[in-house]
């Protein structure tokens, strides 16, 4: 596994949020996905349901139509678990075309189990 690899599955898991794609979003993480994200307030959260309702929103999500780039990511093997770490910047136009970019730190945490990696934890501040 290359840190290329890890970077595409991280911006393929991205997308599947933007996009709300439930399907790609559960191949990718572990049923027991644990986060820490601004929505939760701080908040351990374990598991899918959490997330699960962002993606029933679906246009109306907040991540819908935003456009993102991972900024200076960092990859960390070893062995079966990879850690990346980068900047977040989302671009978002509003209906009357008014464009306002924001940024978050985030770090994900994946591992191999059973010949493919799962993302198992994540951190968004």
């Amino acid at each position: 596994m290359s840190h290329q690899e890890i970077i595409d599955l991280t911006h393929e898991l991205i997308a599947s949020v933007v996009s709300s794609n439930w399907k790609t979003y559960t191949r990718l993480c572990a049923n027991d996905l644990t986060a820490f994200e601004p929505e939760a307030e701080g908040y351990l959260i374990e598991g899918m349901p959490f997330h699960k309702h962002y993606f029933d929103l679906a246009n109306d999500s907040p991540y819908s139509g935003v456009t993102t780039t991972l900024s200076s990511p960092h990859v960390r093997i070893m062995g079966d678990v990879a850690v990346i770490a980068y900047i977040r910047v989302s671009q978002r136009s509003d209906a009357s075309g008014n464009s306002t970019t924001s940024t978050s730190r985030e770090s994900r945490v994946w591992h191999r189990m059973d010949g493919a990696w799962k993302h198992v934890h994540f951190h968004r501040s």
